[in-house]
């Protein structure tokens, strides 16, 4: 799942997106509303985090925009503007969450999590291919009941996979979710990373490469 963080303040912008990226999040940084619009330009978002009051303007009014020419995509508030009426003024503008300064940065990386749900479809909670099953929420793995151990990132790889259970999922679609403008994949990590996750996975495969494409979760290979 990739996130946008748009934050002016540089240490706020740091703790946060340093937590979601522990969370296995791919974050993407932007300090401005014009360095927001390119990045939502250029990148599809599972959400995108805004710090409401910006010196470029009010994020609310950018999102009552985006709003307005379509664009659904997940949005949290964060803002040291707490009256009932701020909070209400930022859901009518498009906002799907709202959360007040100073917070909590678990609390934050939860309602992260939610929202990167929605979009663009909810996924279950608990996801299983054959006899895989992937908790997302709590972020565990087990195969045949047996707890598996993964890095975040083998994590992430897993996640998108499963999502697309018994489809083919590109290698340039995974880099995508999985990794974010400020850890970009040197040419094999990914080819790496795969093989460290089958491994990890066991037998009988589950993890299959489709040639020319990318990769497969499924209990059984193409044909």
């Amino acid at each position: 799942m990739r996130v946008l963080l748009v934050e002016d303040d540089a240490d706020l912008r740091f703790g946060v997106a340093a937590a979601l990226r522990a969370a296995g999040l791919a974050v993407d940084e932007a300090v401005d509303l014009p360095q927001a619009d390119e990045a939502l330009f250029i990148t599809a978002y599972d959400c995108v985090v805004f710090d409401r009051m910006l010196p470029s303007g009010d994020a609310a009014a950018y999102v009552e925009e985006l709003r307005r020419t379509g664009r659904a995509v997940p949005v949290l508030f964060l803002t040291a503007r707490d009256t009932v009426a701020d909070r209400v003024e930022g859901f009518a503008r498009g906002g799907d969450d709202y959360l007040v300064k100073p917070f909590a940065v678990p609390e934050l990386v939860a309602r992260v999590r939610s929202l990167c749900r929605r979009a663009p479809a909810v996924a279950p909670p608990v996801l299983r291919v054959g006899d895989v099953e992937i908790d997302t929420a709590r972020r565990q793995v087990r195969r045949a009941g047996v707890l598996l151990t993964l890095t975040r990132r083998e994590f992430a790889v897993l996640e998108v996979l499963a999502t697309r259970a018994d489809r083919a999922v590109s290698r340039a679609e995974l880099i995508e979710s999985c990794w974010d403008e400020m850890a970009e994949p040197q040419s094999n990590v990914l080819e790496v990373l795969v093989s460290q996750l089958r491994r990890k996975l066991g037998a009988p495969p589950l993890l299959h490469t489709v040639r020319g494409v990318g990769y497969r979760l499924a209990d059984e290979p193409a044909r």
